[in-house]
């Protein structure tokens, strides 16, 4: 029957019919627009007829395909796009089937042009909005065959380009069809994703192919639209911008691990352009996500080659700067963490020579001068992510930083690498470093808060060791938290002007809080100045530093007792350089005169009192004729011009101390205390700072001696301090502290576990036994002395002492005033 009906057009279905006369005789005329349109309205009048008209359609397609009548194909892809477009009824479900099932056909052939078509048709597809959900349908096929396409080498360079975009538009239209629809598959997958983002990736890496064609200027704007970098850069912030929370892990993934497979962290540019890409597309309040991944990515690569690891960091540095702008939220010590875990792993892998602490066959043979530029690269990325944050998560990470800094200590032995240095040593210094880079720029009204005093007391403990280098970093962090107002620009080099108003300082009152922390921390910082000054290794750069924390000082947070005290630390530091007891070299002896010219010649005319300024005047003048060894501009230059001699300084090349109290005291200032010499009080943490061991203290000898007898002195023999002593004076003092603790857990524990009688009974004897004792104290001290009258003989012959209350007492004449 049916055989018979396809071979009378008249008993055909009519849906049949009405598709054959869509089909023109020659296939260049085109689609016969009349007969589509009854195809069309048909359509609308009997949608339980669509999925048969879809099926005969395919029917059809297939048929010309194989037969290469590619003009009929074309004819019949373009009535299911208008059937599609005019049809949203209940049964569009099963016309779909059949037109993927058509597109798979187009996009199976190996010709570029049904590829294109077939993609064309999808893209109209995917942008159509479906009244009714689908529960079955699957893109698996498509997401496969566009990541092919987008992939596409074909020799024809410009038939490359058009297979491309076109992979790229279906991958766009797939996104468009199933990111919003919870019934679709899964477009966050990680077996799609894995697909979809790598192909974007590798259009956006061969941007610099398309730009070397150089068309001409005509052609210029066309090549531009044809351009697969720019839509796979348009479809990849699309495909971002629509990722919910959860989903941000699976799009970030094949991103960094498409970097891997292609060596794009060592230049460093693409992975920089991609994150740049996904920061900016991405919702704000999901950009913490990203810089965990970077941050997991990092760990994941601890011990990859220093130029990958740099690459990230420098990925995650840009990342992060943008991240700052959003939220970060509970990343941001996370991120410091690692970065400074990854600091430290460099520092050991510098020293060992190798990723596993041994060097020894087939182990990758580590070049110092890359991790070099990998820990420079994440102390780039710790202050530019830094400078990003609020004032409050900055001192965060500044005490952060600040207590992973390894302190001297006497109990801990000294570590040396390959080449001999100190492993603690290195870790200082990059943790100084990151600290620089964090504190520059850094602003607080109240020092009180930038500079606490766990934080004070760690950082200055590090400002007198012997490493010259270690202490230069110590002095910069301080200058950069005490400048609040930019002037430590003003002091980098040091000079003796005759008028100060040239640098134009911006000078503020001190405030109160500022006032408390000096009157807290004054003597504190004085101490590690002088000693600072004293130091044989400093060079011109340690001078400046001191000179510009003391001149900073001076206008940020002095009062007239700040001013009094550092006019006497410079005099004190003057008396060094005079005195010599240290053995300082001729150049130390020369800067340290130098540098109390420069201070004093601008704290004169800060101070505006005219003798102080006179005083000074009248030194650098006599310096500059008859010693010009002894200022800065003769001292701290290329060629320092210094004197042989300076054991015979006239005293009228020297500020003097009682001067400047005289004139200073005539103006309001302390006279008193500006006639003390500054002498600053030696503290443990000064001794421990320096390198000394334990074993330079053999013993000590403590004599005692007895004064129980005034007419015979015995000497009792010097008892001798060894370790044997030490140790028991520790094991007993501890053993005693055990015992402590346990009687409190055996109290507590009574308390805790004994019934209730035991416990009542326990506390009535203890407080029968205070009632007794109070009534023995009580009657010792109210019964008063036998009465003058002498004693009572009571019965029975016994005489007896007789109690007269204190009121009927009478007292002599001297008892009353």
């Amino acid at each position: 029957m049916y055989g018979v009906c396809g071979c009378c057009g008249a008993l055909r279905p009519r849906y049949k019919r009405l598709v054959d006369n869509i089909f023109p005789e020659d296939p260049e005329d085109g689609l016969v627009k009349t007969n589509m349109e009854k195809l069309t309205f048909y359509a609308l009048s009997a949608p339980e007829k669509l999925d048969r008209i879809g099926a005969y359609l395919s029917e059809r397609l297939i048929r010309d395909v194989g037969r290469h009548r590619y003009g009929y194909v074309c004819i019949a892809m373009e009535a299911l796009d208008q059937l599609l477009m005019a049809c949203h009824c209940q049964s569009i479900n099963l016309f779909v089937e059949s037109f993927l099932k058509m597109v798979a056909k187009l996009l199976e052939s190996e010709k570029p042009n049904l590829q294109i078509l077939g993609t064309n048709s999808f893209v109209k597809f995917a942008n159509i909005e479906e009244d009714t959900p689908s529960y079955h349908r699957s893109y698996d096929f498509f997401v496969s065959r566009f990541s092919e396409m987008c992939h596409s080498s074909h020799e024809d360079l410009e038939i490359k380009t058009k297979i491309r975009m076109s992979g790229i538009k279906g991958l766009q239209g797939v996104v468009r069809k199933t990111v919003n629809d919870e019934l679709q598959a899964n477009i966050w997958d990680p077996q799609h994703m894995d697909k979809i983002v790598p192909s974007l990736l590798f259009n956006l890496q061969h941007v610099e192919e398309a730009e070397s064609r150089s068309p001409s200027p005509l052609q210029a704007p066309e090549k531009e639209k044809e351009n697969p970098a720019e839509l796979a850069e348009r479809c990849l912030r699309e495909l971002l911008g629509r990722a919910a929370f959860g989903n941000i892990k699976n799009a970030i993934k094949p991103v960094l691990i498409h970097l891997d497979n292609h060596s794009l962290w060592e230049p460093k540019v693409f992975a920089i352009r991609c994150f740049k890409i996904i920061m900016y597309s991405i919702q704000p309040q999901h950009s913490h996500l990203v810089i965990q991944q970077l941050l997991s990515h990092l760990d994941a690569n601890s011990r990859s080659a220093a130029t990958v690891r740099a690459g990230i960091v420098e990925v995650l540095s840009e990342a992060a700067v943008i991240a700052a702008t959003g939220s970060v939220g509970p990343t941001v010590l996370e991120m410091f963490n690692t970065l400074l875990r990854q600091l430290r792993l460099s520092i050991d892998y510098a020293l060992t020579g190798s990723y596993d602490g041994a060097i020894s066959l087939g182990t990758k043979i580590i070049k110092e001068h890359e991790e070099r530029m990998f820990q420079e690269a994440v102390i780039k990325t710790i202050g530019s992510f830094a400078s990003t944050l609020p004032t409050y998560q900055r001192s965060e990470v500044i005490l952060f930083i600040m207590s992973k800094v390894p302190l001297p200590s006497l109990h801990h032995p000294v570590e040396t690498g390959r080449t001999g240095e100190n492993r603690n040593r290195l870790t200082q210094i990059m943790l100084l470093k990151s600290l620089l880079q964090v504190s520059t720029g850094f602003q607080c009204n109240n020092m009180m808060s930038a500079l606490p005093s766990n934080f004070l007391d760690r950082l200055l403990s590090t400002a007198l060791m012997e490493d010259a280098e270690i202490r230069l970093f110590v002095l910069e962090i301080l200058i950069s938290f005490i400048d609040r107002h930019g002037n430590r620009h003003k002091f980098s080099t040091i000079s003796t002007l005759s008028d100060i108003s040239v640098l134009k300082l911006k000078v503020d009152k001190c405030s109160r809080q500022d006032t408390i922390f000096m009157k807290k921390h004054s003597q504190q910082l004085y101490r590690h100045i002088y000693l600072s000054c004293k130091e044989e290794t400093n060079i011109q750069k340690h001078y400046e530093a001191l000179y510009g924390l003391l001149a900073l000082i001076s206008i940020e947070l002095a009062n007239e007792e700040v001013v009094v005290d550092l006019i006497r630390l410079v005099l004190a530091v003057q008396d060094v350089a005079q005195v010599n007891e240290e053995n300082l070299p001729v150049y130390n002896r020369c800067a340290l005169y130098a540098l109390g010219a420069a201070y004093l010649n601008l704290i004169s005319q800060l101070t505006t009192v005219p003798a102080f300024c006179q005083h000074i005047h009248e030194v650098i003048e006599t310096r500059k004729k008859e010693a010009p060894y002894m200022l800065p501009e003769d001292v701290f230059v290329e060629r320092p011009r210094l004197s042989q001699n300076l054991d015979g300084v006239v005293i009228e090349f020297l500020f003097r101390q009682s001067k400047i109290s005289e004139v200073l005291g005539g103006s309001g200032y302390n006279s008193d205390r500006l006639c003390l010499p500054y002498v600053p009080q030696l503290t443990d943490e000064d001794r421990l700072s320096k390198r000394k061991s334990i074993g330079e203290t053999i013993s000590l000898q403590v004599e005692v001696e007895s004064r129980n007898s005034p007419e015979k002195e015995e000497r009792v023999p010097a008892e001798e301090i060894t370790y044997e002593t030490l140790k028991k004076a520790i094991v007993d003092s501890v053993a005693v502290e055990e015992q402590e603790r346990e009687r409190r857990r055996q109290v507590v524990e009574k308390f805790q576990k004994a019934p209730f009688e035991e416990i009542a009974a326990h506390c009535g004897a203890r407080a029968s036994l205070l009632q007794s004792k109070l009534n023995q104290i009580f009657e010792i001290t109210i019964r008063p002395p036998p009465s003058p009258s002498g004693t009572i003989t009571a019965a029975y012959g016994q005489s007896q002492n007789h109690s007269i209350p204190v009121y009927e007492m009478k007292f002599p004449d001297l008892c009353v005033y």
